[in-house]
């Protein structure tokens, strides 16, 4: 089974029926459920996916998404955050964030070179998004 990276963008259109990647965040989900990926997200993720979906879905789909039990939650280690603050200086004329940029790094560690994700980031930097 192979895993797949998930940023918050791709959770967030999921859970938003309102958000315009809605229905294409849910073919990938899908997607991947079929390919029986692993789904990954990191603890960075996390938190902001909680933040982003009290105000824009409310604080049960918020909870719920802390309850769900079927992402694997990857932890940034220091080294991965060093790694990442590297990145945001490397590639300073782009507009990502830490929380992106310990997510590339996190992939990387891991092998991963496939994302959800409906930000033009995680192409740019080189993965692939479902």
């Amino acid at each position: 089974m192979k895993p797949v990276i998930i940023d918050t963008s791709g959770i967030v259109a999921a859970m938003n029926v309102k958000d315009n990647h809605h229905s294409e965040a849910k073919e990938s989900f899908l997607r991947a459920a079929q390919e029986r990926r692993i789904l990954v997200i990191t603890n960075y993720v996390r938190a902001e996916t909680h933040a982003l979906l009290v105000s824009r879905a409310g604080k049960e789909n918020a909870l719920k998404f802390l309850e769900d039990t079927s992402w694997v939650i990857e932890w940034v280690t220091p080294k991965d955050e060093r790694e990442a603050i590297g990145l945001l200086i490397q590639y300073h004329d782009k507009a990502f964030s830490l929380t992106d940029a310990t997510t590339f790094v996190v992939a990387k560690r891991l092998g991963i070179d496939t994302a959800i994700a409906f930000d033009r980031h995680f192409r740019q930097i080189g993965l692939v998004t479902l």
